[in-house]
């Protein structure tokens, strides 16, 4: 097993938190494991916003070709990891064990990786995706130890994606809020113009526009826009 120096391993922790792009952490991820791990390849997955397990990286091309493998087959340990949000232990893609994926085993097989395992991205409230440990040779076997290794590094890579999924959501509300600002302005603009126009109280004015919206199945908001601008439908202009 490789010795991992707790400086080299804090580094590319604090790298990946810290990565503008969620894609930058991925790719960092699995040249970060390849070379920590006694691994012949690495490759990850990620969930799409649909729960669709996709493609997200590969630290070759070979490695890449059986994560895309796996999708096309729909079965794998990648996407088993990436599904149930659990860690594999290193399993032998000959004998019995290989008959969990088949098809995905001799594709694997004649690329020569002999031995696969997969630790998943976890974060607090969904897993994101996996990643997948490929050997090729019994001396690249990854140990008890390495595979706690490879969830540290996945975890780190997760907060990165927790971080970024958390500033989408905040800026979904902020975009959301600022709508409903919007709308609210034009409602209140259009209440003031039926006011003044019919001499009425603004609750009125209000009941007024509500009520045309919905004999009308207009959008209270589209008439409101066109009221504010001036444009009074006759009905609304009678007191």
């Amino acid at each position: 097993m490789r010795r991992v120096s707790p400086k080299r391993y804090a580094t590319w922790c604090t790298a990946a938190r810290t990565s503008i792009r969620w894609s930058c952490c991925t790719t960092c991820l699995t040249e970060h494991a390849t070379a920590l791990l006694p691994v012949a390849g690495a490759g990850g997955t990620v969930l799409d916003d649909l729960g669709r397990v996709e493609y997200a990286t590969a630290s070759d091309e070979r490695c890449r070709r059986l994560e895309e493998v796996q999708i096309e087959l729909d079965e794998g340990p990648c996407l088993d990891a990436t599904r149930d949000g659990a860690a594999m232990a290193p399993a032998a893609l000959s004998g019995p064990t290989a008959m969990r994926w088949p098809r995905f085993a001799r594709h694997a097989r004649r690329a020569g990786i002999t031995a696969i395992a997969a630790v998943p991205l976890r974060t607090p409230g969904f897993t994101a995706g996996a990643l997948n440990l490929m050997s090729g040779r019994e001396t690249e076997i990854p140990t008890t130890n390495d595979l706690r290794i490879a969830q540290a590094l996945t975890d780190a890579t997760a907060a990165c994606f927790g971080h970024q999924h958390d500033l989408h959501d905040q800026a979904v509300l902020i975009q959301q809020l600022s709508t409903a600002l919007e709308s609210r302005l034009v409602i209140e603009q259009a209440k003031g113009v039926l006011s003044e126009r019919l001499r009425v109280s603004l609750d009125d004015a209000f009941g007024r526009l509500r009520a045309h919206a919905r004999a009308r199945q207009l959008k209270l908001t589209d008439l409101a826009a066109g009221v504010a601008q001036g444009t009074v439908p006759a009905e609304l202009s009678e007191p």
